[in-house]
């Protein structure tokens, strides 16, 4: 399962238009928030199933704030902006969320800084932003995670 991974975009689709027409096929997009009215257009665009939460942006969407979503046979993802969970600061209350909904996976947005890190048997995903980055070399990023049949995850931050 291929698994194309966005977030905060602010209305300013250009880049993940590009991006979907420059990545291999994908199984499943997933859009963490900070859309700002580009829900319809997205799902029209996309060339696979989308998931999408509400970020503190999305002042008007009907998206849901968070959802929990099965990930091939073995994985548990817990999707959030984050805002609500202090992402700025760290990782542990959002894995501590994750968690007590028995998932293995927490996968948020909101800093505009793209992270990786795997705490034991748990991984914490952030693509950063692909209109508005704010990490050191300021380019638009987002995550390919690739789920084998076996349930191995592998999971690459990329550029644009």
């Amino acid at each position: 399962m291929k698994i194309l991974i966005v977030s905060d975009t602010h209305g300013k689709n250009l880049n993940l238009e590009r991006i979907l027409e420059y990545v291999p096929p994908i199984d499943l997009l997933i859009h963490l928030g900070d859309i700002e009215g580009g829900e319809d257009f997205i799902e029209a665009i996309a060339p696979c199933p989308v998931e999408m939460v509400a970020g503190n942006n999305d002042f008007f969407s009907s998206l849901p704030k968070e959802k929990v979503i099965e990930l091939g046979r073995y994985h548990r993802a817990f999707l959030s902006h984050g805002h609500y969970y202090y992402v700025s600061f760290g990782t542990e209350q959002i894995i501590e969320e994750a968690k007590s909904r028995d998932c293995d996976i927490a996968i948020f947005g909101h800093t505009h800084r793209p992270l990786i890190e795997k705490h034991d048997d748990f991984l914490c995903l952030n693509p950063g932003s692909l209109s508005f980055p704010r990490q050191e070399n300021r380019r638009p990023s987002y995550i390919i995670m690739n789920i084998e049949e076996d349930g191995e995850i592998h999971a690459a931050v990329n550029y644009y």
